[in-house]
């Protein structure tokens, strides 16, 4: 399958000046809704990140698109009689359509095509299809988003995890060629469940994107004893990528992946956990995606950069600083001449574990830590990318795991590739 036009760009150009009309927006492109497993109406969640001051928001519902009738059981609905109440009493009767079923109330689930008239509003709320292709090779899960979908596909099968993830992205691939539509795939929580290692990210083709942040409590952000954190499968993919495959850098993204919009218990996957900062003059979703491509985005779960900027060999960011709280920013990067080797990872028993190998600590290695608000560091030359990772030293409100911080992440600037 020819590759479009957009993923030919390397990264190691990424750096041009930013338009000077251009602004940050702010989004989240994984979340759920009654569609599929989340627990509230679409509007009900739509309405939410636009009261809290996002500008883009994605209904990613698991191999579904909200564009057909469905009709549901108010009481065996995941959100039961309260989040119905919540919704009747945000919208109105007269908005709210249901009926009666053998003595059930039902209420049809509106279609995104009905509802988006409702919320948005231009220069301020925009809404975008998108679908979780959700399948799994034997017991791993390869869950992969389709953003600004328009046909939707069904979840693939293959022989072993790699071949369903790139099967999966062909096929979100083919649906933009053949549609002339801007969309793409980025692969979710790949430790979910334990499901996708390092080696099997780092061999897919037209793929950019993957979540180095989700805010649901089950996908293991920061990996374990035996298996490697997100951030850490990072490094590995941009460094074999980059040095050793030819192939062009991953980008991070940072979502929450929200299911659960009315109860509090901290092991529930809540809204407003992850979400990506996007730089484009207009908030309409060719330039989103464009910028996106282009990376000109950063990945936040709680710190807000006022500028990035990656260009004439050096990377630099200014932080929204709040008063009262302190801010390290660590560059992280792998230089020329590292240390190839890897070990398969094995458990107490001395089986090998089906995970991420243990690469050397050449790879990821903190270059430079600056604290304050502003950060830069010039390349030496020898750095076969560098990326920022920015930590507050506040807490995070509603945490995904015991002890989170507020962070953010940039999209890596490439140096030497030999």
């Amino acid at each position: 399958m020819r590759l479009f036009p957009i993923l030919l760009c390397l990264v190691s150009s990424l750096a041009s000046a930013a338009d000077p009309a251009a602004r940050w927006w702010k989004g989240n492109l994984h979340t759920h809704s009654l569609w599929s497993d989340g627990d509230d109406y679409p509007e009900s969640i739509a309405h939410w990140y636009k009261a809290h001051g996002y500008h883009f928001l994605a209904l990613s519902d698991h191999n579904v698109l909200s564009d057909h009738p469905l009709w549901i059981s108010v009481a065996k609905s995941k959100g039961g009689e309260l989040a119905f109440a919540k919704y009747v009493a945000l919208f109105g009767e007269s908005w709210v359509e249901q009926r009666q079923n053998r003595g059930e109330t039902e209420v049809r689930l509106k279609t995104l095509g009905e509802f988006r008239a409702l919320l948005e509003v231009p220069g301020r709320f925009l809404m975008i299809q998108s679908e979780e292709i959700t399948s799994r090779f034997l017991t791993a899960p390869v869950h992969i988003n389709a953003t600004n979908i328009r046909e939707k596909i069904e979840p693939q099968t293959g022989g072993n995890v790699l071949e369903v993830m790139q099967k999966t992205v062909d096929a979100v691939v083919a649906q933009r060629e053949r549609t002339g539509v801007p969309m793409f795939p980025h692969i979710n929580h790949p430790n979910f469940g334990w499901g996708i290692s390092a080696e099997e990210l780092m061999q897919l083709e037209n793929e950019r994107f993957f979540e180095v942040y989700n805010g649901h409590p089950t996908v293991h952000n920061s990996g374990d004893a035996l298996r490697a954190s997100t951030d850490r499968i990072w490094d590995i993919l941009l460094t074999e990528r980059l040095a050793v495959l030819g192939k062009p850098a991953f980008y991070a993204l940072g979502t929450d992946d929200a299911h659960n919009y009315h109860d509090d218990p901290k092991k529930l996957s809540h809204a407003g956990r992850g979400w990506v900062m996007v730089r484009a003059a207009r908030l309409a979703v060719e330039e989103l995606v464009a910028a996106m491509e282009a990376g000109d985005f950063y990945a936040s779960s709680g710190v807000t950069l006022r500028e990035v900027s990656r260009e004439k060999g050096a990377l630099a960011l200014e932080i929204e600083a709040e008063p009262g709280v302190t801010y390290t920013t660590e560059f992280i990067g792998t230089r020329t001449g590292f240390d190839r080797a890897s070990t398969p990872v094995t458990d107490e028993s001395g089986a090998t574990l089906r995970t991420t190998r243990r690469y050397s600590t050449d790879i990821g290695v903190v270059l430079a830590t600056v604290t304050g608000a502003s950060a830069r560091y010039k390349l030496k030359g020898d750095e076969i990318y560098v990326r920022a990772r920015v930590t507050s030293s506040k807490e995070k409100i509603d945490p995904s795991e015991a002890g989170e911080r507020e962070r953010a992440w940039t999209q890596p600037l490439s140096g030497a590739v030999r």
